[in-house]
């Protein structure tokens, strides 16, 4: 009985670290695209951004931008 228990426990732990063993994180690595705006009017909000990214550098946080945050343009001037 103690002899299959042994067996049966590092079975397991055999099996687990395998499994461990055999998923990565990341297969392979694709650089995002960095797109321009398409739409006529829009610009990117760059004072917003950086300001942002500063206050969460100093906090230690890491922001990822999903929508970044656009500024509106009329007439080729940009609204404060």
């Amino acid at each position: 009985m103690n002899a299959t228990l042994r067996i049966a426990v590092l079975s397991l732990s055999v099996l687990g670290l395998a499994a461990c063993a055999g998923t990565q994180t990341k297969s392979s690595y694709a650089e995002p695209s960095v797109s321009k705006h398409a739409v006529a009017g829009m610009s990117r909000d760059d004072y917003y951004v950086s300001a942002v990214e500063r206050l969460a550098k100093r906090r230690g946080i890491e922001v990822v931008w999903v929508n970044p945050p656009d500024r509106r343009t009329m007439g080729g001037h940009q609204e404060e």
